[in-house]
């Protein structure tokens, strides 16, 4: 079996919705797509409690990641997803952003994305939206139980987000077609976040290798 993918899946972790929704739909797209991607969830990323150490890890694995998954629900977008977002954007992770919000929201009117317009436009950037509220119903008149429900939804979604994955992975990396040596541009994102998160991931050793990874399955 190839060597999987791993994807950054970045979004709200501050309840229990929150929390069980992430870990199922992890479990669902891990199990659909046969282990061809790995979910990476910040929620499990440890223990850290200072801030500073949590900001520096959830970087350093989107670095390391391969795609990168962010949930964009909710009228205001949370900050750290956008901050992360443009992080992985800078280094041309391929990116998928998926909304389940059923609310209008954002400033592109009605033919655009439900998300504010500077976060839209990126190039190995797709989005999936679908209406949570309609599919749960849906799902809701169609089984007898809470847990067939749970899984019609969850199935369906994972589903859709693996084709949409498949699909902005296959789009060329933006660092090969304008000859920019990844490397360099690794080495300054490296130093961007600054404070101790350099010390972290700024041996050259380790970059080489990094990216040497990345262009053997395609992603850069």
């Amino acid at each position: 079996m190839a060597e999987p993918f791993q994807i950054y899946f970045a979004g709200d972790l501050f309840d229990h919705k929150d929390l069980i929704g992430n870990s199922l739909l992890q479990a669902h797209i891990e199990n659909i797509s046969e282990g061809r991607y790995i979910c990476g969830l910040p929620q499990d990323l440890g223990e850290d409690i200072d801030p500073q150490s949590i900001r520096n890890r959830n970087y350093k694995e989107i670095l390391e990641s391969d795609l990168a998954l962010f949930n964009f629900d909710g009228n205001e977008l949370d900050s750290g997803t956008v901050a992360e977002f443009i992080f992985a954007k800078f280094l041309d992770v391929p990116s998928v952003i998926f909304r389940s919000d059923f609310r209008s929201s954002g400033d592109q009117g009605s033919l655009g994305d439900d998300w504010n317009l500077m976060l839209s436009f990126f190039p190995r950037t797709r989005s999936f939206q679908y209406n949570s509220m309609a599919w749960y119903k849906e799902a809701k008149a169609a089984h007898q139980t809470n847990e067939a429900v749970i899984q019609e939804i969850y199935t369906k979604v994972a589903t859709s987000l693996i084709q949409v994955l498949d699909e902005v992975r296959q789009e060329p990396p933006l660092m090969g077609n304008n000859q920019i040596d990844p490397e360099l541009i690794y080495q300054w994102a490296a130093l961007v976040p600054g404070s101790d998160f350099t010390p972290l991931v700024s041996d050259k050793t380790y970059l080489k290798n990094l990216v040497l990874q990345k262009k053997q399955k395609g992603v850069l």
